[in-house]
């Protein structure tokens, strides 16, 4: 394909600290080192599973005296350990990274997410580039800033803000992902709409079939209104002081289930739906949406399934909410929805509550 800025769409992010461009489309692959700042040594973090797809493109890009380094971390959230940030720092010293150099983050939100973490921190910060390869990166995790790894007693409780120089996010990557993992980023795009953007919800209640076919028109719109959404909450609140939180829609409990399951059972997109349904359940006890309203994100919710099933029981999944990095001061904060295209965060939901959801929603698991 040939370079052509009308292929794309580019979304701006504009925070207090940072400012960059999001571009979204096809093609972008083909040509990313012109779209890239010009810079000595330019190192790639990716998984042996992308790069295997994908690295004859992307190295393709590249002229040859001007070739880029090339890290690995292995696929899987068992993976996003500060253990394998040492060992990347130590790889990038190695190969004479100085704070002058480019890292480019290719692959999933793990990826993403560590790369970013890697960026922050080495040599107390380089610049870096988002290059998200999933619908679940594309839509959230590679927008925002937000970087970090996991430790054992809960997710993303480690990390930093520290935004790219760009993302792209080229929906042609998107033609090798497994479905499951396509349909784990939809459930991300299903929250944006939920939370903020009524119309990219009514898009999805409407035309499940055609996204879930990758469908490229679909798609794009989809993943551009989910980054619409996400970049204008970022402008208003960059570190999550107020409005940012409602991103975390479904993210208590999903985090939770991941936790309980040990990373291992549910793809984070998977968890996050999940985690919705329970924080529809509460929404629905404490009035806070319709019943039609809830009705109507539950049957979308189950419209992008199969959602796995899970082996947990409530007051381990109350435990590990409690690790939740949104609670303050031991207050817990919670994301409910308030009909579609609106949410807000509150303080006060009560260990019975959340338990009432948790169980509602391990009934709907079991009978799903």
């Amino acid at each position: 394909m040939r370079y052509d800025e009308k292929s794309v769409r580019t979304i701006q992010v504009k925070t207090a600290s940072a400012k960059y461009p999001v571009v979204v489309g096809s093609g972008i692959l083909p040509t990313l080192y012109r779209r890239l700042p010009k810079r000595n040594r330019v190192f790639v973090l990716t998984s042996p599973e992308i790069w295997a797809l994908w690295s004859k493109q992307f190295l393709a890009s590249f002229p040859e005296q001007n070739q880029p380094s090339i890290l690995f971390l292995p696929a899987g959230e068992q993976y996003k350990r500060l253990a394998y940030i040492e060992r990347l720092a130590s790889e990038l010293t190695s190969a004479s990274a100085d704070r002058g150099s480019l890292l480019i983050a290719f692959g999933g939100g793990i990826t993403g997410d560590m790369g970013g973490f890697l960026a922050a921190i080495y040599m107390r910060g380089i610049d870096y580039i988002q290059m998200p390869s999933t619908l679940l990166a594309q839509v959230d995790s590679s927008v925002g800033g937000k970087t970090g790894a996991n430790l054992a007693s809960g997710k993303n409780l480690i990390g930093s803000f520290h935004h790219p120089l760009a993302v792209f996010a080229d929906i042609d990557l998107l033609q090798t992902l497994p479905d499951r993992e396509l349909r784990a980023g939809l459930f991300e795009s299903i929250k944006a709409g939920v939370i903020r953007d009524a119309r990219l919800f009514r898009f999805m209640e409407h035309n499940a079939q055609t996204i879930l076919q990758r469908d490229s028109r679909a798609l794009e719109y989809v993943i551009a209104a989910s980054i619409r959404m996400k970049a204008d909450v970022v402008g208003i609140d960059e570190r999550e002081s107020g409005l940012r939180m409602i991103l975390n829609f479904g993210h208590t409990v999903g985090h939770a289930i991941e936790a309980a399951t040990q990373y291992r059972k549910l793809l984070h997109g998977e968890a996050i739906a999940w985690g919705m349904l329970a924080a529809l359940q509460l929404g629905r006890m404490r009035g806070t949406i319709s019943p039609s309203h809830a009705d109507r994100v539950e049957q979308t919710i189950f419209a992008y399934g199969p959602l796995p099933s899970f082996e947990s029981y409530a007051a381990k999944l109350l435990a590990a909410a409690s690790h939740d990095k949104k609670n303050r001061a031991g207050v817990r904060r919670f994301v409910l929805p308030e009909g579609i295209g609106n949410a807000s965060v509150v303080e006060n939901v009560t260990d019975t509550e959340l338990i009432a959801a948790i169980d509602w929603m391990l009934a709907r698991d079991r009978e799903s």
